[in-house]
Order: structure tokens, then sequence, then C-alpha cells
């Protein structure tokens, strides 16, 4: 984090979280800050965005419900040939909701790049990749591979965004 606003930002949050979950999430939002994404208060979440592109890579937040549990959301739509778990999680996304299907027809004005590079889809269905899913339940062994799914997704939007090549 880098200013003294964001660290208190991130360890308010961090401190409802609790055990054994708030080691998880502290990696996790070291690693956004590390490639650039700064936290920002919305509304009643925590946004990461980067300032090269100025786009949504993650969000979090504590449920407003009774059990007060954290969220995590991640944006990996521009990823490939991510395991089982976060396929399933982008077919019960899918299956569910209305076809978001304007990246695919060139109609949005908010994505960049080629539309087959940027947006999630489960058999014919399509979702706009704008849109950070949620990772239900995350444990230790989910953090390397939501590393890996932010380093390939900022990868995509520092040069379809950014113009910058990493």
């Amino acid at each position: 984090m880098k200013t003294p606003k964001q660290k208190e930002l991130i360890n308010t949050f961090l401190s409802q979280v609790g055990q054994p979950l708030e080691p998880l999430y502290r990696e996790l939002f070291e690693y956004l800050s590390e490639l650039g994404y700064n936290p920002h208060k919305q509304r009643s979440y925590i946004i990461f965005k980067h300032t090269e592109h100025n786009k949504q890579i993650a969000k979090t937040g504590i449920r407003i419900n009774k059990d007060k549990s954290p969220f995590f959301n991640l944006r990996f739509s521009a990823c490939r040939g991510y395991s089982k778990r976060f396929a399933d999680i982008v077919k019960n996304v899918l299956v569910k909701a209305d076809d978001k299907p304007g990246c695919i027809f060139a109609n949005c004005n908010f994505c960049e790049g080629e539309p087959e590079s940027h947006v999630y889809k489960y058999e014919d269905k399509y979702h706009c990749g704008a849109v950070a899913f949620e990772i239900p339940n995350i444990s230790e062994d989910d953090v390397c591979e939501i590393k890996n799914l932010i380093y390939e997704n900022h990868k995509y939007l520092m040069k379809n965004q950014a113009g910058i090549e990493i």
C-alpha cells in the first residue's frame, strides 16, 4: 500500500476478517500493490485500480448480511487454462446470468482488445470481461492460482488499456 490512508483502509478491513483468512487476504493485497493496484474505498467496498489504466481488477469487502463474512472478487476474464475451480466459478455465474455479450459483438465501450481475448465464456454463453467474479471460500490452496490470474489479467490490461507491454 502506498499511502498511510491506503494502509489504514486495508488494516481496518483485515482486522475484521480474522484468522485464518487474514494472512491470505494480506498476501493478495500485497501482491496487488506490488503490481501497482492501489486500494480505494468505494461505497462499502475496497476496489483495486491501477493508475496506468484506471481499471478495477479486484473488489473486496465485508458482507452486510448477518454473517458479516468477507468476500473477494477478481477480474480474470483475460486468463485461459485455469483450474476446474475457477472454470466452475465462471460456469456458475454464466448459467445463472443473462447473457452480457457486448464485448463479443464489439459493441462494448468499456473493454479494449479482441473480444475473444477478454470475455468470460461457458459453452455458448458469454459475459463482459470487465466484471470481477466472486471467488468463494478462499483457502491457502487458492492463493497461488489467484496471484497467477491477477498477473495474467494485469498483463492484458497493461497492454490493451494502457498500451504498455510487460
